[in-house]
């Protein structure tokens, strides 16, 4: 749980500044560029595909283990109290008690409870630092040795912090289905995107309720899009096969991935929040190859075909959008990093 530092801390941790190993982590948001969702199991949980581009828009986490510490310590501006960073670390001193307390230091840049996966790409980015930390120095915390995580345990702990944080542990693009601890790398072209955050953020769950409920008592849309883009995305009755949609995937040009692009979410959270229809609007008479809401909301985006369009774009939404939203963020789907650790930021 976040919470000031005592004295005693706030001195063991200046007096070991130069000598704590540390270790530095990006996390960069995702963009839901097609978000099918299934009615909910037994258990309360929905079964989706969906297709995550990672953004080159990121937030920058710094862990250390600073000597004198007594508890995990987490500085995330914009969040209170306990966080999905803190629970992941709780979480995985379950699995290797003898992990040190850990201080993580974010600088946030992605907008909070936006719908662009900043938690959980967070709490992913917390539980890489925190094993590379642990790797590079077990001869300063011995008790650690003989004990690690292989991969499928490091992804059913995952599993259990949040949908989106099992294909986070790996930044790339993906298709993710069943409740997200299932996903595949895909190519995507390098898109510039138009972000518009919205001041008060939307819970995930209150999104997800309201889907529940319009589908209880409305037939579902149709869909849009060319003839291949409607097969790769399913029915409104069924989810689409994951491996017809990786396939697209691979061949996909600008205007195919703006025609497949369906977040079953969308009206639910145009629903909660009627004000988005504006931005949205405004991104497609400026030029937007697509524009939607961003996962579960409160973010709309807007795809563009040069970075030269974009910047028009949120220059001119800075100046004629009305109250309630933040400035737009001009970013870019960022091709996957399966080979090495974090995003270039944005």
């Amino acid at each position: 749980m976040n919470r000031t530092m005592s004295p005693a801390e706030r001195s063991a941790t200046h007096r070991v500044a130069s000598t704590t190993p540390e270790v530095r982590e990006l996390a960069p948001a995702k963009l839901n560029l097609l978000l099918r969702v299934g009615q909910p199991r037994a258990d309360g949980m929905h079964p989706l595909v969906s297709v995550f581009a990672r953004l080159a828009l990121c937030d920058e986490l710094e862990i250390a283990a600073p000597d004198g510490l007594e508890r995990d310590h987490v500085e995330c501006p914009g969040v209170d109290g306990e966080n999905l960073i803190t629970r992941a670390l709780s979480a995985l001193r379950q699995v290797l008690p003898h992990l040190p307390p850990l201080q993580v230091r974010v600088r946030k840049r992605i907008p909070v409870a936006a719908g662009l996966g900043g938690g959980s790409a967070d709490a992913a980015a917390a539980l890489r630092g925190a094993l590379r930390l642990l790797e590079a120095r077990r001869d300063r915390w011995p008790e650690t040795r003989g004990r690690s995580l292989d991969l499928d345990e490091l992804r059913d702990l995952a599993l259990r912090l949040g949908s989106d944080v099992p294909s986070q542990l790996r930044p790339g693009n993906r298709v993710v289905w069943g409740i997200g601890e299932r996903f595949r790398e895909v190519s995507l072209p390098p898109l510039p995107v138009v972000l518009v955050p919205h001041r008060e953020g939307l819970a995930t769950a209150a999104v997800y309720r309201k889907l529940d409920e319009l589908r209880s008592t409305h037939s579902p849309p149709k869909l849009a899009g060319t003839a291949r883009a409607a097969k790769a995305q399913g029915t409104p009755a069924s989810l689409p096969d994951p491996d017809a949609l990786a396939a697209l995937l691979d061949t996909v040009d600008a205007g195919a991935l703006a025609a497949l692009f369906q977040n079953d979410l969308e009206v639910a959270a145009l629903a909660l929040r009627p004000e988005l229809a504006e931005p949205l609007a405004r991104l497609r008479s400026l030029g937007a190859l697509v524009a939607g809401v961003a996962g579960s909301g409160p973010t709309v985006f807007g795809l563009f075909s040069s970075p030269a369009a974009a910047r028009a774009a949120a220059r001119e939404l800075a100046r004629s959008l009305g109250g309630g939203f933040e400035a737009p963020i001009v970013t870019a789907i960022q091709r996957s990093a399966s080979k090495g650790r974090g995003c270039a930021c944005a």
